[in-house]
């Protein structure tokens, strides 16, 4: 019995870290959605905005025209999966919700823009709350943390408490520490051994590693295509410490690597 969920990415960007361009034409990243579902993907992340180091932001029409014909395509393909918008805007969110979205991801926990809260509380739909120090520019710049298992925690029992008290489901949320986002190479490690801390808030634990330069330093691998084996390394090991939702570029891999993890620790009775 599969006890995980992968989430596929579609970016729909010119300058994201690992696939920027690929699949700015909607029709190819239409197809790259189903083709990440036919791997196995139960949800579709369909993002405009790189979150990358450094990115430049994206004004919320130009995100709006970039997602829309995604979205809208891939729910009249009648896919399976779950659609989900990466977004920090509401108003790029509603549109996607509009399109056939009913998740919304967004990398600074309902911090970023004052009216999403409300907007995920009204429309009833899924989110996920990431934690990110700083914000996607300077991000990077010098990380720092006393205990950054306990502040990451922390944060996210915050920002779920949040997300109540505006009107959002409990069981609508979905918790991400944020690798790479505001943390240093030994930063991520730590989050990954220290997941359990983080599950034991009582809510799903996302994690998305997927070829990230963290990953690239431990391994000497530049090319972040090369990184996939570091990625399933990552993935198996967070779902040991308690991960179960896993945003992927490599859906089939991941897949595959995390049914055979499941398999033994079930076998070993974890």
């Amino acid at each position: 019995m599969q006890d995980f969920v992968l989430m596929g990415i579609v970016n729909v960007t010119p300058d994201s870290f690992s696939d920027g361009g690929r699949w700015l034409d909607p029709a190819a990243a239409v197809a790259h959605g189903l083709a990440l579902v036919a791997d196995g993907a139960g949800i579709l992340d369909v993002g405009g905005e790189s979150t990358r180091p450094g990115a430049r932001p994206v004004g919320a029409e130009e995100e709006v025209a970039r997602v829309v014909p995604v979205l809208e395509g891939l729910a009249a393909a009648g896919t399976a999966a779950q659609l989900s918008i990466d977004t920090t805007k509401a108003s790029v969110a509603a549109a996607a919700l509009d399109a056939g979205a009913t998740y919304v991801n967004d990398v600074t926990a309902l911090r970023g823009d004052p009216d999403l809260a409300g907007l995920v509380a009204d429309r009833g739909c899924d989110c996920c709350l990431m934690h990110m120090q700083g914000e996607p520019r300077t991000m990077q710049h010098a990380p720092h943390y006393e205990d950054v298992v306990d502040e990451v925690r922390a944060f996210l029992e915050a920002r779920v408490a949040a997300a109540v008290g505006a009107g959002v489901a409990e069981a609508r949320i979905q918790v991400d520490p944020g690798i790479g986002f505001g943390k240093s190479v030994e930063h991520n490690l730590q989050l990954l051994a220290g997941l359990e801390r983080i599950a034991a808030l009582g809510f799903p634990v996302v994690v998305g590693a997927s070829r990230k330069s963290f990953l690239g330093t431990i391994t000497g691998r530049e090319d972040p295509l090369t990184r996939v084996p570091a990625t399933i390394a990552a993935n198996v090991l967070a779902y040991a410490h308690g991960a179960r939702v896993f945003r992927v570029h490599d859906v089939a891999a991941a897949r595959d690597a995390l049914l055979v993890a499941a398999a033994t620790l079930r076998a070993h009775g974890a």
